[in-house]
């Protein structure tokens, strides 16, 4: 292992239908889901199959992302794949850095857009374990890459080749995973930082401010408290009721790999709703392992690292 290396971190995804419930466990900080939201779960991911490709998308962008250091700086970093609830945990993975001689660690996190309650979750873990293993290692996190310009790029060219298959009339709806109110009401720029994104996009697309497009919330969480929205769902019942609009596009900007809130909220939910309610039903790609964008986040870890 090289000096430097990448810890990417990522949610991680039970591996097979048995490890579901110890891994809705463990997004319970340790409390057995109730049987009924287990059940429910078991559902949507039988829905897209029995698992989520999650994992397998995350090896490969650590696999792209390895690739395009090497192609910049032959030999000199590292990727190291670390999960917020899944193995190989985000601790093992420092463990493992440390002990094979690395030195200097950027945190990257698979997620565009940050959060206190997701990504600066994810830097503190990987922080508190490299302090604890070897206060002299170093770890240096990038805390967004929602305006990467690589990334925009991508986003509006899912955007553009998406509209040109439906109706004029087509609304175009931006989403991210939603959070509870009270996050963003304590300032978490999170909702923010996904309107920007969605701005540059729109902006690139040359979309009408407001009349053509919005940012729309969707994959809840089931608790008692408020979450932001409006969700997906709410916005296409709405389009369907006033006549605002005969399709939908929704590009997942919040996202970055096939996995269940895309394949299962997304593709089979939301476009069961929206065409049982008479809208053309479309969503962009998601990044998975495009190698222009792996390549723009690699150049982001060498300027970490330099």
């Amino acid at each position: 292992m090289t000096e430097a290396a990448v810890l990417l971190m990522a949610y991680g995804t039970p591996g097979s239908p048995e490890e579901i419930e110890p891994y809705y466990t463990d997004i319970r900080r340790g409390n057995p889901p109730p049987p009924e939201l287990l059940a429910d779960l078991v559902r949507r991911y039988d829905a897209i199959g029995g698992t989520s490709p999650l994992a397998e998308r995350t090896r490969a962008q650590a696999d792209g992302l390895a690739r395009a250091l090497d192609e910049r700086a032959p030999g000199e970093v590292g990727v190291r794949i670390g999960l917020k609830h899944a193995d190989p945990r985000i601790e093992t993975a420092v463990d493992e850095l440390v002990a094979s001689g690395v030195r200097r660690i950027v945190a990257l996190v698979l997620a565009p857009h940050y959060s206190a309650g997701s990504v600066q979750q994810y830097l503190d873990r990987a922080r508190a374990r490299a302090a604890a293993v070897d206060p002299e290692v170093e770890v240096r996190g990038i805390e967004s890459w929602h305006l990467e310009p690589a990334y925009l790029d991508f986003l509006a060219d899912g955007v553009r080749k998406g509209l040109a298959g439906l109706p004029t009339r087509t609304k175009v709806l931006f989403t991210a995973h939603s959070l509870p109110q009270r996050v963003v009401a304590g300032g978490d720029p999170y909702a923010e930082q996904l309107q920007e994104t969605a701005e540059a996009v729109a902006d690139r697309v040359g979309l009408v401010p407001w009349s053509t497009w919005a940012v729309a919330w969707q994959s809840a969480g089931r608790t008692p408290e408020p979450w932001i929205g409006p969700d997906v769902l709410e916005v296409l019942r709405d389009l369907a009721a006033t006549g605002r609009a005969e399709g939908a596009l929704v590009c997942p900007c919040g996202f970055v790999s096939d996995h269940l809130e895309v394949l299962y909220d997304l593709d089979l939910e939301a476009r069961t709703l929206a065409e049982g309610l008479g809208l053309a039903f479309a969503r962009t790609p998601v990044l998975n392992d495009d190698p222009t964008v792996l390549g723009a986040l690699a150049d982001r870890v060498l300027a970490v690292l330099r």
